[in-house]
């Protein structure tokens, strides 16, 4: 008896190095939610950790060369006294946003939920002991907030992080891990994540640039063990890379996809599965108390429109303060973007990039047979749509249903607007037969 149920377990054990190989199948629940990312389009991403306490960025550790072992007393005098989930998920819902991206677990090394896996972590390392990932997922989950968890692939702070990659080489740490014994501290927190707070919308990976491409983050086992957990949680990973096998989304760093304006993308095709874009309200993620240079009200709704019109999702950051509130400046454009989308949600949310490209005046947007066009930067009062193949039948303007003139051109229509567009974006409704 004992040697067949030897048989049976290597038997077992010899099928699942075989189900590694496979390609990856998302499952029925899993392409429905990716589905229903697409639809969403907006969401705030939230970059909080001890190190808002240093008000200089998420990246200080690195950037200042901190002692690690000096850099994780902060933990001791983290204490968020205004945090609040219920206003956190409030003001993202009034800013029209419809999922919520969190860091976990950043850089450093510090956990910001109430892992077994380590003492560093806001329960049990800070006076606040409170899991705020839980306050927050139970407050998403009420208010019908889609949640993610952004978390780190490398560690500052953990000595078998080994070898050590390309940052966090000044902060004194240790070079005489074992990779294996983090490997499992990964897959054991990720198992927290995706039991202990309920259903997970995505798990938004950072990191992996960290290390030579050649590099074996196991990847696939991490990809394998979150589907055999949550099959509907999407897997997005912000490695600049073309997608790989095992994701779910693909997202682009403070760049809209195809594009590399921000030196980040230079190899990242845009690839089939839903798109994102994650931008930063001012220059730095984590709260920064001299970065002031926030982005325009008219800046932040383009970006959200130019996103849509390139068939992705804006994922717009905001850094709390250490004290657990958001940013009055910040919190001011979120709410400029959310009155701006009662209006014109409509030609947004649930929408797909339309037919006509991204061009120099603006965007289109696309619904079954509507054609929204999002006039941005119109220089004259006439507008050609390279509309071919297809029958019009009306053309209106969308906040008040106003019918637009528009003639026969070479292979497209010519559209009279009878003056030159000056709002934040003139919106064009197109029932297409």
């Amino acid at each position: 008896m004992k040697h067949f149920i030897t048989i049976l377990l290597a038997m077992y054990i010899i099928s699942l190095g075989a189900s590694a190989q496979q390609s990856y199948v998302p499952t029925e629940e899993n392409l429905a939610n990716r589905k229903e990312f697409q639809d969403m389009k907006f969401g705030v991403f939230i970059h909080w950790g001890i190190y808002s306490m240093m008000a200089d960025g998420e990246w200080i550790m690195n950037n200042k060369n901190l002692n690690y072992e000096e850099y994780a007393l902060l933990a001791q005098g983290f204490y968020p006294s205004e945090f609040s989930a219920a206003k956190w998920v409030s003001d993202v819902k009034a800013s029209g946003a419809k999922y919520i991206c969190i860091t976990s677990r950043h850089h450093d090394g510090f956990s910001m939920f109430g892992t077994k896996q380590s003492p560093y972590n806001i329960v049990d390392a800070t006076p606040f002991k409170r899991d705020v990932i839980k306050e927050l997922a139970e407050e998403c989950h009420k208010q019908d907030i889609k949640l993610h968890f952004y978390y780190s692939l490398l560690d500052w702070s953990r000595d078998d992080y080994f070898p050590i990659g390309r940052t966090g080489r000044g902060v004194g740490r240790t070079q005489n891990g074992e990779w294996e014994t983090y490997h499992s501290f990964m897959l054991n927190q990720l198992t927290e994540l995706l039991t202990n707070y309920g259903e997970i919308g995505a798990i938004w990976f950072d990191g992996m640039w960290d290390q030579p491409e050649d590099f074996d983050w196991k990847i696939r086992e991490i990809y394998d063990h979150i589907h055999a957990i949550q099959p509907g949680c999407l897997i997005i990973n912000n490695h600049h890379l073309a997608p790989i096998e095992g994701e779910d989304g693909q997202t682009f760093e403070k760049d809209l996809p195809g594009q590399n304006q921000s030196g980040y993308s230079s190899t990242a095709t845009v690839g089939q599965l839903p798109l994102e874009t994650c931008e930063t309200m001012n220059r730095t993620w984590g709260y920064s108390i001299t970065d002031k240079d926030y982005k325009s009200e008219k800046e932040l709704i383009h970006y959200l429109i130019k996103a849509a019109g390139n068939n992705a999702n804006l994922l717009m950051n905001v850094g709390p303060r250490p004290n657990g509130e958001f940013p009055d400046i910040a919190i001011e454009r979120y709410n400029a973007i959310g009155k701006w989308l009662k209006e014109y949600g409509e030609t947004i949310y649930e929408t797909r990039g339309g037919f006509i490209a991204p061009r120099d005046w603006g965007v289109t947007t696309q619904k079954d047979n509507k054609l929204y066009v999002h006039i941005l930067n119109l220089k004259d009062d006439f507008l050609y749509l390279p509309i071919i193949d297809k029958d019009i039948i009306s053309v209106k303007r969308f906040i008040d249903e106003k019918p637009i003139q528009y003639i026969p051109a070479d292979k497209g229509v010519l559209i009279n607007l009878s003056e030159v567009p000056d709002e934040i974006d003139y919106v064009l409704e197109i029932d297409l037969l």
